[in-house]
């Protein structure tokens, strides 16, 4: 009979997961599997109704990521009726996200990715959270945390309206301009959010980057994958959250392919399996050829790492230096550690600060106006916005009075799905040997999946929210041997 055994904290990605390890004669790792045991429903439901409504029904996907998806979704309907918002309206969109950005790292780093390294991956269960964190950085450092969020979260719910789900989008532009009074609250919070990240990262430096069996975990060989990266540029080539064209590079950094959103379905495809309800988007060129990197892998990797690798840079001077001391630590571009994820999120975090700044200081931001009306009969829309998670695709399609017809969405979970499932795999494989297994054990092949901060309420969509992870571990005659939940 199999063993069941309750860990506790449940572990730190959002959604609903399971890991299922097939083992064989010898005890060692077979075949692992990432599932998403949830149907994926959101599209269909939204099938019928106006299109104006999306901006304000897609945050309700996910409580962590909202924003992504109401600036996903607003852009798409600029693309459906065909308008230009206002250079205000887009700076002001741009504000906006800047600040989720810096939250959304800080979150993860410093509450979901970051008690790994903070605590130890092999740290009793009961520290490797956020009161873990703190017990090693001091209380101190924890009011800094709450006081950044809290201030971006202010600025989110003042351009926005509300902070967990905006409603400031429209087709067109924003319902609201910024005042004079606005801004130097925005500027206030944009100088402390570039204060915080240089201090994130310095605490990266001093407790993961000093610390030299975490550098070897980093750039050794169990978490390490050769994919193609895909990310938003600008018209140099650098990072850019809110705007830009697709870059995709291949496993030796050179450029694949660039293209805007509305031909996304030209170099994109999903492929499925009948283990899981996540699909497993791929490149179209080179096909799908099973869960395998390399050159002639079709598969592409985004997200923190793969933005930078998928860049020449950063726009802001202060995230380009970060940007390229970490390239000069790790041996140039590309990068392909993917624990370097975590790193390349707090160089993020700098430039959404950075960001947030440069446009809060902007004379046009407080323009008035805010919004171009739409004229043109609505057909269909893509729009583009990099979640903090990685590219996220919003795909509409209406009859000529706007009633929706057709839904996709490709969010950015989705594009890591097939590089999550690797890397699970072959950390399954690089830490169970002989049929033994830990905690610690099993923590570090959670962390192959965490580094991606994966949303799988996003992935999914499923309606209780329920957030448990399940590790069932078979022999070789598919046996069920020990089930482990949390």
């Amino acid at each position: 009979m199999a063993e069941r055994i309750t860990i506790s904290p449940i572990t730190r990605l959002e959604g609903h997961g399971k890991i299922e390890i097939f083992l064989n004669d010898q005890g060692d790792v077979d075949r692992s599997y990432f599932q998403v045991p949830e149907l994926r429903g959101f599209e269909q439901f939204c099938i019928g109704r106006p299109a104006e409504e999306m901006p304000r029904i897609t945050p309700r996907i996910c409580g962590v990521c909202p924003s992504a998806h109401h600036i996903a979704s607003t852009k798409a309907l600029d693309a459906l009726y065909k308008v230009d918002p206002p250079p205000a309206a887009k700076k002001i969109r741009e504000l906006l996200y800047s600040a989720f950005m810096l939250e959304d790292h800080t979150l993860h780093f410093f509450f979901l990715g970051g008690p790994d390294f903070v605590t130890g991956p092999q740290a009793p269960a009961g520290e490797r959270n956020i009161l873990g964190v703190l017990a090693k950085v001091g209380l101190e450092i924890g009011g800094k945390v709450i006081q950044i969020r809290k201030e971006c979260r202010e600025i989110i719910a003042l351009i926005g309206g509300k902070v967990v789900h905006p409603v400031c989008g429209l087709p067109g532009g924003v319902s609201k301009a910024i005042t004079e009074k606005d801004r130097d609250k925005i500027i206030e919070t944009a100088q402390h959010g570039v204060e915080f990240a240089q201090f994130a990262l310095t605490i990266f430096n001093d407790m993961v980057l000093k610390n030299k069996s975490y550098v070897d975990l980093i750039t050794g060989d169990l978490y390490v994958h050769e994919t193609y990266y895909m990310g938003l540029v600008d018209e140099d080539d650098k990072v850019n959250f809110y705007d830009g064209d697709i870059r995709v590079v291949d496993p030796k950094g050179k450029e694949f392919a660039k293209f805007e959103a509305a031909d996304y379905l030209d170099h994109v495809a999903e492929h499925v399996e009948p283990w899981s309800y996540i699909k497993f988007p791929f490149l179209k060129k080179m096909g799908w050829d099973g869960f395998h990197d390399g050159q002639k892998s079709g598969i592409y990797r985004v997200a923190p790492l793969a933005r930078l690798n998928a860049s020449e840079g950063m726009a802001t001077p202060l995230a380009q230096k970060e940007f390229d001391r970490m390239y000069e630590t790790l041996g140039g571009k590309p990068v392909h550690f993917s624990l370097a994820f975590h790193w390349a999120r707090l160089i993020e975090a700098l430039y959404a600060a950075e960001r947030m700044l440069e446009l809060a200081e902007d004379p046009q931001l407080t323009d008035p106006h805010v919004r171009t009306i739409p004229t043109e009969i609505p057909t269909e829309g893509v729009g583009v916005v990099e979640a903090p998670r990685g590219t996220l695709f919003h795909h509409y399609k209406t009859d000529e009075k706007g009633i929706l017809t057709d839904v996709n969405l490709i969010v950015a979970t989705q594009n890591n799905a097939a590089g999550i499932c690797m890397s699970v795999d072959k950390a399954a494989k690089g830490l169970i040997k002989g049929g033994v297994v830990s905690d610690g054990i099993l923590n570090m092949v959670e962390m192959a999946f965490r580094l991606y901060d994966p949303c799988l309420a996003c992935g999914t969509h499923k309606i209780p929210g329920e957030m448990p992870l399940e590790v069932a571990i078979y022999d070789s005659h598919k046996k069920l041997v020990k089930t482990i939940k949390r």
